[in-house]
């Protein structure tokens, strides 16, 4: 089977042809609906999602009630991969805060098809490499920078999975996205409309300067595409 009729997540993108024939079958193709919880912190994984388009959140939950998100996963990633490959529960929530589609698969085939193929686990263990240098990325960006920069790097991280400027948000979520409150965000938004960097109404932002989103943001953000780029390759 060709590449160009694989869906568009970059991981089935990239694995052999063999690897893709055995696990094409197994595949279902899924909506991944705004506020879904793919997968709950402390339980076991049923299902490992490849998404194709969308944003989802791995959040941890404090005990004071609020959460924190330590990554962000979409068509360059894996929901649930090393909690699947070693039957262990995931360390957060996985949920959706931009929906879009993934190719589902159930978590037992992804790990019979993982033990089928070296190159398969090679690829998944390079991807668990840049998942963990995000996590460690965005804990470190949330605990040194302003927040205009972490608001930037956000928006244009979620850009890139989304294709596209305009992204269904609400101030009230990228504030939980960056560890803030909702006042903070709504302050520097304003600020970025003002100078014409983004436009917002009521639960939607479209990216209008894309090069001013960039200047206005922490080197995070360029850190994470390269490790990303790096491991697992170039996007298409």
């Amino acid at each position: 089977m060709s590449a160009v009729s694989r869906p568009p997540n970059r991981l089935l993108q990239a694995l052999p042809p063999a690897d893709y024939v055995q696990l094409h079958p197994l595949l279902e193709t899924v909506d991944l609906t705004k506020e879904a919880v793919l997968a709950d912190a402390g339980s076991p994984v049923q299902r490992v999602y490849l998404p194709h388009s969308g944003v989802v959140s791995m959040m941890i939950n404090l005990s004071d009630g609020q959460s924190v998100e330590i990554a962000t996963i979409g068509r360059d990633g894996i929901v649930g991969a090393s909690a699947a490959l070693h039957e262990r529960p995931l360390l957060a929530d996985a949920i959706v805060v931009v929906p879009g589609m993934a190719s589902m698969v159930r978590a037992e085939d992804f790990r019979e098809a993982a033990n089928r193929s070296a190159d398969f686990r090679t690829l998944v263990a390079l991807y668990e490499q840049a998942l963990m240098a995000q996590t460690q990325q965005s804990v470190a960006c949330n605990v040194s920078h302003p927040v205009e920069a972490r608001l930037s790097r956000w928006l244009l991280r979620a850009r890139d999975l989304c294709g596209s400027e305009a992204l269904p948000l609400t101030q009230e979520m990228l504030a939980q996205m960056i560890g803030v409150r909702r006042n903070a965000v709504s302050i520097v938004a304003h600020g970025f409309q003002q100078a014409g960097i983004l436009r917002y109404s009521r639960g939607h932002i479209e990216i209008v300067d894309i090069d001013g989103l960039r200047k206005a943001a922490c080197e995070c953000y360029a850190t994470v595409k390269a490790h990303t780029e790096q491991l697992i390759g170039p996007e298409d």
